[in-house]
């Protein structure tokens, strides 16, 4: 299998972040890994085993990002705003520099699919939210969709607002939702077994971004696996093997 990975820089940050390509044709997949993890998660936790017919066969490529949130999200010592507001580099990064390197490693014409499980799951649902001219459909593996959540502290303000989709989405309107509905798919994928309810609120967390969608009018899925069905590595690997194969 094919494989190539590039560096590249994060805007207003003293620093870059790694992304790793698998494959060398077909629609590109960016998957985010959880929390606090990196590029490489996918080859170490049996992501890219799970999908590795649909890479070999050059239905798609996998584009795997590090993530960023030790400096934002996860570091609880600071408030929620301030978080958001670091997290914003994290952003401007996937827009600036991912976006349009995955776009020129596939021609620059096909739509992209952001995945991920955990708190990867909240990055590839939110990039679809802001950038469904480039994703239009987003796959979140027990993901939570409310920063606020997330040990919050503090007085919140515009970062955490615009970093929330749970809080953008439900106040859209006219125009801008409009758009949304006509450009987004969103698949929200939760289990009802181990760490799914306590202590990640995944479930209660997806249930609650799926009744946003609904009211809004926003294409959505909402599947909800059993009681078997964890917050770990192999449950998203079946989960991802089983629901790719029909959108690449």
């Amino acid at each position: 299998m094919e494989r190539r990975s590039v560096r590249l820089g994060v805007p207003g940050h003293d620093g870059d972040l790694e992304v790793v390509r698998h494959g060398h044709w077909g629609r590109p997949v960016l998957l985010f890994p959880s929390e606090a993890g990196s590029a490489h998660d996918a080859e170490g936790n049996g992501m890219l085993e799970a999908v590795r017919p649909l890479v070999e066969a050059g239905r798609m490529s996998l584009f795997c990002v590090d993530s960023l949130d030790g400096r934002s999200w996860s570091d609880t010592a600071l408030p929620t705003e301030e978080r958001a507001r670091r997290a914003e580099a994290y952003t401007s990064w996937l827009e600036q520099a991912v976006l349009p390197w995955v776009q020129g490693q596939s021609g620059g014409s096909t739509e992209l699919v952001a995945v991920g499980p955990s708190l990867g799951a909240y990055h590839a649902v939110r990039l679809a939210l802001t950038r469904a001219d480039v994703v239009p459909l987003a796959i979140g593996l027990s993901g939570t969709y409310d920063p606020t959540a997330w040990n919050g502290w503090g007085e919140l303000g515009d970062a955490t607002y615009f970093a929330n989709p749970t809080a953008f989405v439900a106040n859209a309107h006219g125009e801008h939702l409009e758009w949304l509905r006509a450009r987004v798919s969103l698949l929200l994928v939760v289990g009802q077994g181990p760490f799914e309810v306590s202590p990640t609120r995944a479930l209660p967390g997806t249930r609650a971004f799926a009744g946003v969608l609904a009211r809004q009018g926003i294409r959505h899925e909402l599947d909800v696996w059993g009681h078997d069905s964890a917050h770990d590595w192999p449950w998203w690997q079946r989960q991802l093997a089983h629901h790719l194969p029909r959108f690449v």
